[in-house]
């Protein structure tokens, strides 16, 4: 890749990403079936999806487009490298509908058009990102007041969702009535320990791939001890994500997980990278507006297919579902 620009190599780096991400959305998926078959299924609290073969060749497609992740976060700014993870939604809806049978009805194809003009205009649009030399120069970036800040939110929301929320509404199925807004909890509650999590778990993985590129390129970053906060960092958001998504992909199809997961995961995402990193203190207006019209677009999109997740899941899914929520084959699943 010698000679080619940071942010071309950063592109190129999320779209494999997306590619690998997206394909152990849909194995996992099938293992996670296979073992709720002979087991107790994950959305349950059980785990015998680890002995299963089906999940593990999931998890290492994971892994190996984390990886590609983790290369293109080195390279490129969050803000243009997280939006790309919705080619990963339109791939996993699409080997969804041939490997697992979940049915994507017409608007919800659109809903994934919408991602994806959505993503591509934020990316169109995204900041230069500002030159980095050292990994400490991350560790005073991360310790201003600002980012302290969010982070003690994220670390409080999480608790809350964990200990009082999950207990209540997450395993049976109820509605919290919000103004004029049904919020179906139990997704929600875990995407969002996932998402929350998963905003720091970025700005780890930004400076641990940095730190790996100077290594690599002039001097040893890991003789600091801010290399190693963020690598302990980065290693309790990936197991606390990986819990709760197994969790939410377990119980709900996979069309609509992918979405709302990553709705949440990037607008939490480029928010803290916005605190951070400051990607936006010398944008334009005009620009700005450009963004968060794309975010808007992205947004109805996985509104359609979180809406139309009953039209085109297949019949067995809806029974599955029907049946973990306790509720009859002639009523809607709460």
């Amino acid at each position: 890749m010698g000679g080619i620009d940071d942010n071309v190599k950063g592109l190129i780096l999320a779209i494999s990403s997306s590619v690998f991400i997206g394909s152990s959305f849909i194995i996992k998926k099938k293992g996670l079936k296979l073992a709720g078959n002979g087991g107790t299924r994950a959305g349950s609290g059980g785990y015998s999806y680890l002995k299963e073969p089906w999940w593990w060749v999931g998890m290492f497609a994971m892994i190996v487009g984390e990886g590609a992740n983790f290369g293109a976060y080195a390279f490129a700014p969050a803000i243009l490298v997280t939006p790309l993870g919705a080619l990963s939604i339109i791939f996993s809806a699409v080997l969804a509908h041939f490997i697992l049978e979940e049915k994507l009805h017409v608007f919800g194809i659109v809903g994934c058009v919408l991602c994806l003009v959505g993503s591509t205009t934020i990316v169109l649009h995204a900041p230069v990102e500002r030159p980095i030399s050292s990994v400490k120069e991350i560790w005073h970036l991360a310790t201003e007041q600002g980012f302290i800040v969010y982070t003690c939110v994220v670390v409080l929301s999480i608790l809350v969702l964990r200990f009082y929320f999950a207990p209540r509404y997450a395993e049976t199925h109820m509605e919290i009535y919000i103004g004029m807004c049904s919020l179906k909890t139990h997704m929600e509650i875990y995407i969002g320990m996932c998402s929350l999590s998963g905003s720091i778990a970025v700005m780890s993985v930004k400076a641990v791939g940095i730190a790996i590129k100077l290594t690599i390129e002039e001097s040893n970053q890991f003789k600091y001890f801010q290399t190693w906060i963020f690598v302990t960092v980065l290693i309790c958001c990936c197991i606390l994500q990986l819990n709760y998504l197994n969790k939410a992909l377990d119980v709900f199809n996979t069309a609509v997980v992918s979405p709302v997961y990553y709705v949440m995961f990037t607008i939490l995402t480029i928010f803290a990278s916005m605190i951070m990193f400051k990607d936006w203190d010398n944008h334009k207006a005009s620009m700005i507006v450009t963004e968060i019209c794309g975010f808007a677009t992205i947004l109805a999109g996985t509104f359609l297919l979180h809406k139309t997740r009953n039209m085109g899941g297949s019949a067995v899914e809806s029974h599955q579902q029907l049946s973990l929520s306790g509720t009859s084959t002639n009523s809607r699943p709460v």
